[in-house]
């Protein structure tokens, strides 16, 4: 067998950064920090933080007043920042920028008098707090068939955002569909998708007609590795999300020449590594090779006051 590894993959900036703030707080608030939602979608992530002294909740109404808390890389409501203010707590903000990013413009559109519609995934922490920026109500969609559902006329003042974590494919679909019913219709001139999610659908992309088999390293409740693991069954490649190496079943290899390997923007490349030496222990791997699609150089500074460890 042969392995074939995307790249880029693995942890985006904004993960990178969320995961250091936690450890930066640990290292100059000291023992124990509170953490909004999991830091990043990551089980391994948590884990690991969760032995180092990070308790994680679901709410601040949680947090014990006059302690510290961190705001996940998914970003949360205004109101949730509000109800930390009144707990006297010190707040050290994980959202991604390209997340806040997003936050702005739901503000600034609906400041200049449009309805807002978010494409994205019920549920998901991201999405919550999107929907959690503005007091009036925004229209969420997550399939191309929801536009035909929307209450607007043609000529109200419309803009749309997208969830950071989308699949590419999916995201065009949906805004194709509102701009033929909304010609008008605002939006981002570059897009809310995040690069490292585009970038990583675009390296396994690369591996259309080169393998058997796709092994994506990430969690279940990860946007991301869920939006790779369904590319890769659209390109026609059988294709698996896994936690951990050890969560692999033999009988995906029968008949296997062509592995390939990604793993989603919070997946630690620790795993990725493990997977290969857990694969070449089973199975005879004549080689690995790196499939480069781009360099990836973006970094986002950590909170003034907070050190990098």
């Amino acid at each position: 067998m042969k392995i074939y590894l995307a790249n880029p993959r693995g942890f985006c900036a904004g993960v990178d950064r969320a995961i250091h703030i936690v450890e930066a707080t640990m290292a100059k608030y000291g023992t124990p920090v509170f953490v909004r939602n999991e830091i990043v979608h990551n089980k391994a992530v948590v884990e690991s933080l969760k032995e180092r002294g990070a308790i994680f909740v679901k709410d601040v109404d949680e947090v014990p007043d006059n302690k510290v808390v961190i705001f996940s890389a998914h970003g949360a409501a205004v109101s949730a920042y509000e109800k930390a203010k009144a707990k006297h707590l010190t707040i050290l903000d994980a959202s991604c920028p390209l997340v806040k990013k997003v936050h702005n413009n739901i503000q600034k559109y609906s400041a200049e008098g449009a309805k807002i519609i978010l494409i994205g995934h019920a549920g998901h922490p991201e999405v919550e707090g999107h929907l959690g920026q503005i007091k009036d109500k925004i229209h969420l969609i997550t399939k191309p068939e929801d536009v035909a559902k929307l209450p607007f006329s043609a000529d109200e003042k419309l803009a749309y955002l997208t969830q950071t974590t989308l699949s590419r494919m999916e995201s065009e679909n949906i805004i194709s569909e509102l701009k033929k019913r909304y010609p008008k219709i605002l939006g981002p001139k570059k897009g809310d998708l995040c690069y490292a999610t585009t970038n990583r659908q675009m390296a396994v992309e690369e591996f259309a007609g080169k393998i058997d088999l796709l092994l994506v390293v990430g969690s279940a409740n990860s946007s991301n590795s869920n939006r790779l693991k369904e590319l890769g069954e659209l390109l026609g490649i059988r294709s698996y999300l896994i936690d951990t190496p050890k969560n692999i079943d033999v009988s995906w290899f029968i008949g296997v020449e062509n592995i390939g390997i990604t793993s989603g923007a919070s997946a630690p490349e620790y795993l990725v590594q493990k997977l290969i030496n857990e694969i070449s222990d089973k199975f005879p791997i004549e080689d690995v090779v790196e499939l480069k699609t781009m360099e990836e150089s973006v970094r986002f500074p950590l909170p003034e006051g907070l050190d990098k460890k």
